[in-house]
């Protein structure tokens, strides 16, 4: 690992949450530490780094002083339009357009959250990562919420005391991506962790106070593996209970490891009816925990499959039943409308306007229930 010793102005990262589209963004780490995962094409042609301290804490001060300019500039609604923004940059340093523009999109989302990034910065130094967040916490001490990403691997070897030191600093929510239970699909995906390391993970975040999000991929384990991965899934975080799951379906863009796997006919990826028996399957078997399910993606068949744990799951179970018991036209219609962002629901299928809309461009396509599957595919690496 690095340390880059040049300050080259306000840095932020290329991904966060959908959770967190309104967080500022605090970029603490550059890119993935791990960075082999065969399913992410994400940080693959950058090497990991370190920012210093003192940098971090530059680029905070940036954001705290052009938020404290559009405070005043506001309007009594608490508003600055563009035009008055654009001022600002009229007068500044263009190596601060960065800092300014974080800073006036945040203001525009209220203010209510910060993102720490890159892909796993709770790698740093204990102390480090304290001092980064007093300094947040003492410049925007309004703010409700501090999230950051971070693998299990490195949590599972973090002390109880640092992780609690961490939380009363302000870091309050944590993002894992567990991905899967099963510790065939972890080797085969090369997540570079196993079950135990993740559920030791899950429960430390917990223990010491923090909110845990966990992040699933149904159709990871391919046909091959379809079952042991909804059922060990299940069982993982059954006995981790995090306070959220969200689901992230598999796609295979043509820039990730697992893609050669795909185009060798090593790795048989699942179709949608596939990967919804394997969500049921899981959710049938998610027993005795009381966490909130998130479908907040595109990338997934069923973005109404939300609810808390356990009030909610026969709803979303009846979902994806409704579903499986559709005849296979309507499955195709479904499958495309949804993925265009035309159906949210399957009652959206009830819109004549809709339905008609999602058959045009079936027709114009060419898409039939035997090639919906492939044309899905394409439409999915759009949203990688």
């Amino acid at each position: 690992m690095s340390i880059s010793s040049e300050y080259n102005g306000f840095e932020q990262g290329p991904i966060r949450p959908p959770s967190e589209a309104y967080s500022l963004l605090i970029r603490v780490t550059r890119n993935c530490p791990w960075n082999r995962c065969a399913f992410c094409p994400v940080y693959k042609a950058a090497s990991f780094s370190m920012r210093k301290v003192e940098h971090i804490k530059r680029d905070i001060d940036a954001v705290w002083g052009y938020v404290d300019i559009l405070r005043q500039m506001a309007d009594e609604s608490g508003r600055v339009s563009h035009v008055e923004a654009g001022k600002i940059a009229e007068s500044i340093n263009p190596v601060d357009m960065q800092a300014l523009s974080a800073a006036f999109n945040w203001f525009k989302g209220g203010m209510n959250s910060i993102f720490i990034q890159d892909a796993n910065s709770l790698i740093i130094k204990p102390y480090d990562l304290v001092e980064i967040l007093t300094h947040l916490k003492k410049r925007f001490y309004w703010v409700e919420r501090i999230t950051s990403y971070a693998r299990s691997h490195t949590i599972a070897r973090k002390k109880d005391q640092d992780l609690k030191a961490i939380r009363d600093a302000g870091l309050n929510r944590i993002h894992i991506g567990l991905e899967s239970g099963s510790d065939h699909v972890l080797k085969m995906v090369r997540k570079g962790v196993t079950k135990e390391i993740h559920i030791k993970a899950g429960l430390k975040v917990k223990k010491a106070g923090m909110e845990l999000s966990e992040y699933i991929m149904p159709g990871l384990g391919g046909r091959k593996y379809s079952n042991i991965h909804a059922l060990e899934t299940a069982d993982a975080l059954n006995r981790i209970n995090p306070d959220f799951i969200r689901m992230r379906t598999l796609a295979i863009p043509n820039n990730i490891p697992l893609y050669q796997d795909y185009a060798s006919g090593r790795f048989e990826k699942c179709t949608d009816l596939m990967t919804a028996k394997e969500i049921l399957m899981l959710m049938e078997r998610l027993e005795g925990i009381t966490s909130i399910i998130k479908s907040d993606h595109i990338l997934n068949l069923f973005e109404e499959v939300e609810g808390v744990l356990p009030d909610d799951k026969e709803h979303m179970l009846t979902v994806i039943r409704n579903f499986l018991s559709m005849n296979p036209k309507s499955q195709c219609l479904y499958q495309v409308g949804r993925r265009l962002g035309i159906f949210h629901s399957l009652g959206d299928m009830d819109s004549p306007r809709r339905m008609a809309k999602v058959e045009k461009i079936c027709n114009e396509l060419g898409v039939t229930q035997e090639n919906v599957d492939e044309t899905i595919d394409e439409l999915m690496k759009r949203f990688i």
